[in-house]
This record gives C-alpha cells, sequence and structure tokens, in this order.
C-alpha cells in the first residue's frame, strides 16, 4: 500500500467523512438479472458531499494491459495526505472499444466503493429477507491468499468471481479482485529467500 509519510489528518477526516455517507442507491436496471444495480454515478454521488465537507477528494488513474483494465484509486486530503488503494484489475469480455469501456467503468465502480467503504443501499428488505443466501465468500478469499502458483491462484478466483458476478454482489466481487490481485504480487516477486537458503 502507497501513502504519504503520514495519514492522519486524511484518517480522521475519512473517518468523519465515512459516519455521513450513506449508501449508494440502485438506480440502474440490469436487464439480464432482472435487478438493479447502484452505477458510478451513485457511488460517487453518495460520498460527493461528505467527502467535500471534510477536504477529502479521490483520483483513478489507469494502467494499460492487453486483456483487463486496472484502475487504481488514490484518496487526497487538502493536507496534502494521500492513500493510493491499489490496482483492481477485471477482465475484458471483448478486445473492443465497448468491451474496454464497459470493463473501465465496472471497474473504477468497484475500486471506488472499495476505497471509500460505500455499500449499495437495499431497496427492498423483505425480498432481501426471502432472498438465497448469499455464499460466503470467506473461504475464496482465504483460498486466492494461500494459492501456491499462478495456475492455482487463476483457477480460484474463476470460480469466486462466477459465484459473485452471478449474484450481483458486487463489493464480494471488489474483495475477491483484490485479494487476487494482493496474491498476484506476491507469486510474481523474485524466489530471493530460496536463492539465499541455496547460497548458504
Amino acid at each position: 500500500m502507497n501513502k504519504s509519510d503520514s495519514i492522519a489528518a486524511l484518517a480522521a477526516a475519512l473517518a468523519k467523512a465515512q459516519g455521513a455517507m450513506k449508501g449508494a442507491v440502485k438506480d440502474s436496471a440490469n436487464p439480464f438479472f432482472k435487478s438493479k444495480y447502484a452505477d458510478l454515478a451513485s457511488v460517487v454521488e453518495a460520498i460527493r458531499a461528505a467527502f467535500s465537507a471534510n477536504g477529502l477528494s479521490y483520483i483513478q488513474t489507469v494502467e494499460p494491459h492487453p486483456d483487463e483494465v486496472r484502475v487504481e484509486t488514490t484518496i487526497l486530503h487538502a493536507s496534502g495526505e494521500w492513500i493510493s488503494c491499489g490496482y483492481l484489475s477485471l477482465p475484458v469480455s471483448k478486445a473492443d472499444a465497448q468491451g474496454f469501456g464497459s470493463a473501465l467503468t465496472y471497474a473504477r465502480r468497484y475500486s471506488l466503493a472499495a476505497a471509500v467503504g460505500v455499500a449499495p443501499e437495499d431497496d427492498d428488505g423483505n425480498a432481501a429477507v426471502a432472498a438465497k443466501p448469499k455464499d460466503d465468500y470467506t473461504k475464496h478469499l482465504l483460498a486466492l491468499a494461500a494459492a501456491p502458483t499462478m495456475d492455482d491462484l487463476q483457477a480460484v478466483f474463476k470460480t469466486a468471481y462466477k459465484g459473485a458476478q452471478a449474484t450481483q454482489d458486487t463489493l464480494a466481487m471488489a474483495a475477491i479482485m483484490l485479494a487476487k490481485n494482493k496474491r498476484k504480487e506476491v507469486l510474481m516477486q523474485p524466489r530471493t529467500d530460496a536463492f539465499l537458503e541455496g547460497s548458504q
């Protein structure tokens, strides 16, 4: 995690902002699942007033990649302090402008929501009570963190992400993606420990 030397003022301001923020309104329709979801505009609207009142802002940067989009959300404070929430990567369904544009919008929404702690509002409490319980993604997150190889990581990720997509659990999707990216960084690091052991 990258950050400024101190984030004391930022942390205090973010705590106040989160206490004032409400959930993102589910005002967009998904015709395939016949459900509603909170789009990027709803997430931005949910944090706008609280962020502004507490000297907070954010920027989102994009790292180019041929098969996926990678978005990094950085939270800024008026004091100059900042904290980066790391890259969130999403696969691109089609290698064209529409495919990349759609994946970028999704990545920006998930990354921002996860970074600031915004969850979609429950637009139907009764339906939520009667709905089928969602999968427990804790086991998937643990499996991702313990994946011994890149192939194992990809296999666990596909299963977990597909399940979260099926239930439109955006927070679980974001958590799964972040866990995958974190483990990927570890697996791709040079094995200096093995080299040192061999040289002894």
